[in-house]
């Protein structure tokens, strides 16, 4: 159920038959010849094809996400982790008020995985209330699913070129693209990750048949499904 086609007094009664909620959270940032919204639209369609059939509420993607490494590509926005943490702060606040006790995030960006570490500290303040981070697409059997396909999967690769993410008239490189040294991006400024990158890849085949991609996107939602079924602890 997706709160945008929700009421106020639907989310009351639901919240009375259930405590759970779902809160994607993606980026957006540069993505290749894929869209800047990449990790946004994953997170959020993954989320919401996990909880449908659980009848639990899902909540519209928080679309922004820790992402300084690109901001030498126009169109990446990026917030400060201390600003991340107030906003998940605020967003627990906000659904722990209103009777949500079981949170589940639902991440599609690396560079977010910081911003789950205020979890256990907002727990400690609020007995009774759970909160999970899932990174949707490194769970293990979706990371295996992918390891199974071809091991050479990074940032805007296939792994991430699904027909929702594509972009309309752009045509992709055949070739693979040798794979960049990824712990070496993390020592760069933004410009020098820019002028490292080129295009954007981190490397290996742009794109590989939907058929045989599908099946990582399968995997990515069954586990998702699972960490929304508990255990809760």
């Amino acid at each position: 159920m997706k709160i945008g086609e929700m009421n106020w007094m639907q989310v009351a009664e639901a919240v009375t038959r259930d405590g759970r909620a779902v809160v994607p959270v993606g980026s957006i940032e540069q993505h290749g010849y894929l869209s800047l919204a990449t990790d946004a639209m994953l997170a959020e369609r993954v989320a919401c094809e996990a909880a449908e059939p659980l009848g639990v509420p899902v909540f519209p993607v928080l679309a922004y996400g820790i992402t300084p490494y690109f901001l030498g590509f126009p169109g990446t926005v990026s917030l400060r982790l201390d600003t991340y943490h107030r906003i998940v702060t605020d967003v627990l606040d906000s659904l722990s008020a209103h009777g949500f006790t079981r949170i589940l995030f639902v991440n599609g960006h690396g560079g977010n995985v910081p911003g789950g570490s205020i979890l256990t500290e907002w727990m400690n303040g609020h007995p009774g209330v759970r909160v999970k981070w899932h990174d949707w697409w490194s769970a293990p059997r979706t990371w295996a699913s992918v390891q199974a396909i071809d091991p050479e999967a990074s940032h805007a690769s296939w792994m991430e070129n699904f027909p929702w993410t594509r972009i309309h008239g752009v045509e992709l490189p055949h070739e693979k693209k040798p794979m960049v040294d990824a712990a070496r991006v993390h020592t760069m400024d933004a410009a020098a990750v820019r002028a490292y990158l080129g295009d954007g890849s981190f490397g290996g085949a742009y794109a590989l048949l939907d058929v045989r991609v599908m099946s990582v996107w399968r995997a990515g939602v069954e586990e998702t499904r699972e960490a929304l079924e508990g255990p809760w602890a």
